[in-house]
């Protein structure tokens, strides 16, 4: 199994940083509740002090979704709008345990953290690139839509859409969930620094996924030059 970016993102997108990580053996059954919480109350800590909008991890994602034709206050990055919730509410909505943590981890770090079920993606690639149009995306209501050419989104061997707008929001067909044992983690980052950020949010995760599930992982940091995640093999 194969994970990318298309060359065209990396030249267009050169301050991109993303990392990845593939985990075996997880599942709905543990408790990462107070993990989750003090990640959370990292994030409410810079809330504290700033709204989400003046962050420059958000500020980065805003300029990319500007340049790639979308309205930033109307289509909001997924880091974004968790943010956005836990400010107005105090708390995020409880999924799943591993999504959770993800989730926790995307407010503490203020950076985009998707979470595919691997089982749920036809490889043997899954790449993030332009869309042409004629893929398929599920949303969690269950209807089906299709991307416009240009917009950016992951891309699976069958053609199918795993994300609308880049990071803005996932796809319902591979919805991590009780059923899933395999997941598929990015992390994207936009800003300065992002590129050292990336690692370290990338080990909290693996360091999570084996306390909680004493789970297998593989991961990769990904850049330009090392652009494929290889793994599962």
């Amino acid at each position: 199994m194969r994970f990318r970016h298309a060359a065209s993102i990396w030249s267009t997108y050169p301050e991109l940083a993303c990392g990845a990580l593939y985990a075996t053996g997880v599942d709905a059954h543990r408790d990462t509740a107070p993990r989750a919480a003090a990640y959370t109350a990292r994030a409410l800590d810079r809330l504290a002090g700033a709204t989400e909008g003046e962050f420059p991890e958000v500020l980065a994602w805003r300029r990319t979704f500007s340049r790639l034709g979308v309205k930033p206050t109307q289509y909001r990055s997924a880091s974004e709008s968790l943010l956005r919730r836990l400010r107005k509410e105090g708390t995020l909505p409880r999924i799943h345990p591993l999504v959770d943590l993800c989730n926790a981890l995307s407010v503490a770090y203020a950076v985009p953290v998707a979470v595919l079920d691997v089982d749920r993606v036809a490889w043997p690639l899954l790449e993030v690139r332009p869309a042409r149009g004629d893929e398929t995306y599920t949303a969690f209501g269950g209807g089906i839509e299709h991307p416009a050419p240009g917009e950016v989104t992951f891309v699976d061997s069958a053609g199918r859409a795993h994300a609308r707008r880049w990071t803005h929001r996932q796809s319902g067909h591979s919805a991590v969930g009780r059923h899933t044992r395999r997941v598929l983690v990015v992390a994207e980052a936009m800003h300065e620094g992002g590129a050292g950020i990336v690692p370290e949010l990338l080990k909290a995760v693996q360091e999570e996924v084996a306390a909680h599930w004493g789970a297998g992982t593989e991961s990769a940091v990904l850049s330009a030059a090392a652009p494929d995640f290889d793994f599962g093999g």
